[in-house]
């Protein structure tokens, strides 16, 4: 069975020949440069001048060596963004951190020493934000510039020829978390009880956004991608950042617009939404919206269990992640730590198909690269279906 044939298998709740594998097919499922370059030299391979999926993310595109020798089932193809176009170009001198300022008029800092940028200024924090033609009158990116898709097309068709699945990303993050960039988190959190109607004009602009974007990605790739990302990043290690009512309210609306547009544009494709943490309370919402698949899968957050998650949700929705948790166990765990929790999670989540093996986000710097191998070693061992 190949990979394409392995994927859509699992994407249709059906057991494939063994338990698909996905490392950096999107910006979610990565792996750092630093982590990188610290397994080809476990590999014995020379370092390289890496493809970026996400330089604010510091996540790389692996060289097809990497992929090939870990069975990775997927490729990512990634438009330009103002996470990965020309960003070093970009860079001013702060000092102890280099500064970037990006398309959306977000200032980011790279601390010297440190290993991603953080998002420092928000372009609408201190502005009146109550005043007329305030979301109107804003420069934001142009969405739609065919320059964001150079190449895209011929990647994914040779993907597609090597019998792979395709996946691709959105323009940014979700609705609330660019509410969040756009005026800053408290901000976020206030304005659509402050100020209603320019909220929601700001998230409705957002939306609209996305869907130009996505408008001229799927015109360019959309018969030759599988999967398209989506999300937002609502839930806590606990609980959620805004109630499941306020979801509803204010962003599922915009949601439901933007899933509903790309479900049109290209009818084959499969839509996945991530979301870190405990979102167990709106992944019904999430499945009514039109979500095909769940990424992470947030293991070690409350609610988010995987035996439960399986058993309530396992044949409304596909699972993409939780393979190993990336807090604790993969980072800090011993070889035994990480096989144990790459196997209890298979045990969970592969049974009756529906479920693709990924860590529970990227892979960060700090990862030893035995313990990659190590999941890796335990996912062709324990990911066998009968």
């Amino acid at each position: 069975m190949n990979s394409r044939e392995r994927i859509l298998k699992a994407l249709n709740h059906e057991e494939p020949d063994r338990v698909p594998y996905d490392l950096a097919g999107s910006t979610w499922t990565g792996i750092t440069n630093t982590a990188y370059q610290n397994l080809r030299s476990y590999l014995g391979m020379e370092p390289t001048e890496p493809d970026w999926s996400d330089v604010v993310q510091q996540i790389v595109v692996p060289s097809e060596d990497i992929l090939s020798q870990l069975k990775v089932d997927t490729r990512g193809v990634f438009p330009l963004t103002s996470h990965n176009w020309d960003v070093y170009s970009k860079l001013k001198d702060g000092g102890e951190y280099w500064e970037y300022f990006d398309e959306w008029g977000f200032t980011h800092h790279f601390p010297k020493n440190g290993y991603w940028f953080s998002l420092v200024k928000h372009p609408m924090d201190a502005v009146d934000f109550d005043a007329e033609g305030i979301i109107e009158n804003y420069a934001w990116p142009d969405a739609g510039n065919k320059l964001r898709f150079a190449g895209m097309r011929e990647k994914a068709i040779r993907f597609r020829n090597d019998e792979k699945i395709v996946m691709t990303k959105g323009l940014c993050a979700g609705l609330f978390e660019m509410h969040q960039r756009v005026r800053g988190m408290e901000n976020a959190m206030l304005d659509p009880f402050l100020f209603p109607v320019n909220s929601d004009k700001l998230i409705g602009k957002l939306a609209d956004l996305k869907i130009e974007f996505w408008d001229a990605l799927l015109t360019e790739v959309g018969d030759v991608v599988d999967i398209v990302g989506e999300g937002d990043d609502y839930g806590t290690q606990q609980s959620q950042l805004i109630a499941p009512e306020q979801f509803r309210d204010y962003y599922k609306p915009h949601f439901v617009r933007v899933l509903k547009f790309i479900k049109e544009k290209a009818p084959g494709v499969k839509i996945m939404f991530h979301s870190c943490g405990n979102v167990r309370p709106i992944i019904p919402d999430m499945i009514e919206m039109g979500v095909d698949i769940l990424n992470p899968v947030h293991i070690t957050a409350t609610g988010m269990e995987p035996v439960q998650l399986k058993k309530d949700f396992g044949s409304d929705i596909v699972f993409w992640g939780g393979g190993v948790d990336t807090q604790k166990v993969l980072p800090s765990g011993t070889l035994q730590e990480v096989k144990d929790d790459v196997k209890r999670n298979i045990e969970a989540l592969a049974p009756g198909g529906g479920f693709v093996f990924s860590t529970v986000h990227n892979i960060q710097a700090e990862v030893p690269a035995q313990n990659i191998m190590a999941m890796f070693e335990t996912l062709e061992e324990y990911g066998i279906y009968s």
